[in-house]
């Protein structure tokens, strides 16, 4: 063997060692700055000590092991790497429920279940909790507060035509159409931003969606966000200060917007092709001469793109319930759930309330909010809410077997234009309400 194959060999051995010692020189010293993972991945293992408790126990290994697992070197690149290569030779997105559509269009799982009605809760389910919020809207009306339903837009929704041919299938009844459909015949206070966001889709100056991300555009819940507090106006016959925007900057998503956010979470090695989209330069009208009512608002992530760009200021007193759970800005500080609040009190201390869910949280609409509520506040005609849903399902039943009565129902549905099983329910709520009350 030459002396130069013998050097190139050294060479070799040495670049591979190099290789192999650097994710543990990066681990111990930190050396290169590499990019965070986006995304939520869990607290960071603490690296533990050795004894032999805990190693006869197994726990040193389990605890060790889980801690080299997240923070041996260069270890979010390795990810991204990975992330990479299953997206550029399967087409596959290792971020949880991540779907990748035609034209590389991203989504959630969970909003094409519920653009088919895969994630369908039922008629009753549905009418039962409405025929809540209707009784917690006109209690509360009593004591000059306002109950809004705000039904946000769904990417499954807006953009249909991107979905892969594998995940289509028959749509069927949705939780959306039916809770909009019952909250119109009920007169429930509502805004269907969904309905709006579709049929503007092909007529808005700036798109209302974007292609990498799951929520509405900035643009779009600019858009929401003028509507909600025109909405508010009307409702109370009152004058409240506006946002408004004098000129839309068009640029390529920043990392302070969500317009990406499904991207971001994916971590890949290389960004995707971006469009450019629209965000508006905000402004705050004074609040000289207007009323500022105060707000509780319950909803799923849509919000917070408004909470943020500051629609609190719109407000005296404003909270975000996330998902009933978390209250902000409160928690920002120190953190605070609802189950530590006295939910009469804060009631009775808000003017306003906002229950807002897209089309993929819709199952869980006010998660346990319009419930508990409920209970403090309308709930004192119905004691045992699983007798009276008994009682509701056994004289729908009866209807059914009543000619007369069923005849009359027939021709009600006809005329409110809902189907026959939706007024059967309808009228057998009324009735055992009604019956309560005696």
């Amino acid at each position: 063997m030459n002396i130069q194959a013998i050097t190139y060999r050294k060479i070799l051995l040495a670049v591979i060692l190099v290789i192999l010692l650097l994710p543990f020189l990066q681990g111990k010293s930190g050396i290169v700055l590499v990019k965070d993972l986006n995304g939520w991945e869990g607290e960071k293992p603490v690296n533990t000590g050795f004894s032999f408790k805990q190693w006869f126990a197994g726990e040193y290994q389990e605890k060790k092991d889980a801690y080299v697992s997240k923070s041996f070197g260069f270890r979010n690149i390795f990810i991204r790497i990975n992330n990479q290569l299953a997206f550029d030779l399967f087409n596959k997105a290792l971020a949880n429920g991540v779907i990748i559509g035609k034209q590389n269009y991203l989504y959630e799982n969970n909003y094409l279940k519920a653009y088919y009605g895969q994630d369908f809760i039922g008629k009753d389910s549905i009418l039962y909790q409405m025929q809540k919020l209707k009784s917690i809207q006109d209690t509360l009306a009593k004591l000059n507060k306002t109950v809004i339903l705000i039904f946000a837009a769904g990417k499954g929704s807006f953009y249909p035509e991107y979905f892969p041919d594998n995940y289509k299938s028959d749509k069927k009844m949705t939780n959306y159409e039916y809770y909009a459909e019952v909250a119109k015949k009920l007169g429930i206070n509502y805004i269907d931003f969904n309905k709006y966001f579709v049929e503007n889709k092909n007529k808005s100056k700036y798109p209302l969606y974007p292609q990498y991300g799951i929520h509405w555009s900035t643009y779009g819940e600019c858009l929401a966000a003028d509507s909600i507090v025109k909405y508010i106006e009307k409702a109370r016959n009152i004058k409240m200060p506006h946002i408004y925007w004098d000129s839309v900057a068009v640029h390529y998503p920043a990392n302070d917007t969500r317009d990406d956010d499904i991207e971001d979470g994916m971590n890949l090695l290389f960004s995707l092709k971006q469009n450019k989209m629209a965000y508006p330069v905000l402004r705050f009208q004074s609040d000289t001469g207007k009323q500022k009512p105060s707000a509780i608002v319950v909803a799923d992530s849509y919000y917070w793109g408004m909470f943020n760009f500051g629609i609190s200021r719109l407000f005296s007193d404003s909270h975000f319930w996330f998902y009933n759970q978390q209250v902000y800005p409160d928690s920002y500080t120190t953190p605070l759930n609802t189950s530590q609040l006295n939910l009469r009190n804060e009631i009775e201390h808000h003017d306003v309330f906002i229950i807002m869910a897209t089309e993929a949280t819709l199952p869980k609409l006010g998660w346990g909010f319009i419930e508990d509520t409920y209970k403090v506040f309308a709930g004192n005609n119905t004691k045992n809410d699983s007798v009276f849903l008994k009682k509701v399902k056994d004289l729908s039943n009866y209807i059914r077997t009543d000619k007369t009565w069923l005849a009359n129902i027939k021709k009600d549905a006809r005329e409110k234009n809902i189907s026959l099983d939706s007024a059967i329910t309808l009228n057998a709520i009324w009735v055992v309400e009604h019956d309560n009350k005696k």
